[in-house]
């Protein structure tokens, strides 16, 4: 299995820390967090990794090179202009391949273990998504949960920026900057998608307290 890491947001809400940096690479306990990203995929015996870049993405380029300090293979999708979640993975289709792909966002910390998704998503869903519980900064969530089934009512959880999708998830779309969000709504309310809840450590580093707070945590 292929992966790709989503790396060329502009982190607004991370400023000024993000000013003169790209989000990824900013330090939790010593090292970069988009590095983390590349050691777990690595760990769960991913060995080719594509990541989209944009603002200032020779920075993250520079940092991982090929990756193979870390013995896995990295390409690169640059964006002249960022993409979305969606158009950023819909152009590095063809690093791809035709095979399922895990997908993951670079601003995201968590204990998941990766290689729980190698055999996912089963042959009749077009996608695997792992859910979190609802943190503040989102209370209503996303989607619900049914056995091992995304469902459209319910319960909600939150997706955590984490799963396993199907080049056929993106089918019909075209080349430019479009989000996952319509898309996976789209796929749930088709029955196609499956999920879990992960229970263990999650967070979502969008601002410098959510950074700052996970680093004291880790300290």
């Amino acid at each position: 299995m292929r992966a790709m890491i989503l790396a060329a947001g502009r982190g607004e809400r991370m400023r000024p820390l993000t000013d003169a940096v790209p989000k990824p690479m900013l330090t939790v306990a010593g090292k970069p967090l988009i590095q983390w990203h590349v050691e777990a995929l690595a760990a769960a015996q991913i060995r080719d990794i594509v990541i989209n870049l944009a603002w200032l993405g020779e920075q993250i380029q520079d940092h991982l090179g090929d990756g193979r300090r870390w013995d896995v293979n990295i390409r690169y999708s640059v964006e002249d202009q960022a993409l979305e979640t969606g158009g950023g993975v819909f152009q590095a289709l063809p690093l791809l391949g035709e095979q399922p792909f895990l997908l993951l966002s670079a601003d995201v910390w968590t204990d998941y273990p990766l290689a729980r998704l190698l055999s996912l998503p089963l042959p009749q869903d077009v996608a695997h998504f792992v859910l979190v519980a609802n943190p503040g900064f989102h209370p209503h969530g996303d989607f619900s949960l049914s056995g091992a089934r995304i469902v459209p009512d319910g319960e909600r959880l939150t997706y955590g920026n984490l799963g396993v999708f199907r080049p056929a998830f993106f089918s019909g779309c075209k080349p430019g900057r479009f989000a996952l969000a319509p898309l996976m709504h789209r796929w749930v309310a088709q029955g196609r998608i499956s999920g879990e809840c992960h229970a263990g450590v999650w967070h979502n580093l969008g601002t410098p307290e959510q950074l700052q707070a996970l680093n004291q945590a880790l300290a």
